[in-house]
């Protein structure tokens, strides 16, 4: 019984989880004028440089982007990515994500 409860809890949480992490695609390719510059629109980084967000998963996007505005993510692209995801709300995250992640 209490693993029946347990799984029950887990996999609510787990849908929990991907409720937050649901974006809006189409808002997202509205928002995504400062990312384009490294990313592309379809998501392919322009220098090896930068990575390829095209496909990722939305939820690793979301919180890496998360990671970056929060200052909580070193190293790496950091000191570019940080100042362009501050101004970014949880909204826009999560659209931006969603948008990246719709692209093959």
């Amino acid at each position: 019984m209490k693993l029946i409860l347990a799984a029950t809890m887990l996999g609510g949480a787990l849908l929990a989880m991907d409720a937050q992490a649901a974006g809006d695609a189409e808002a997202g390719a509205d928002k995504i004028g400062t990312c384009v510059a490294c990313h592309g629109t379809d998501g392919k980084g322009l220098a090896p440089i930068y990575p390829n967000l095209n496909g990722q998963s939305a939820t690793y996007l979301e919180s890496s982007l998360k990671a970056y505005r929060d200052s909580q993510r070193q190293g790496g692209n950091a000191m570019l990515m940080t100042p362009m995801a501050q101004g970014l709300s949880d909204e826009d995250i999560a659209d931006i994500a969603a948008y990246y992640s719709s692209q093959e």
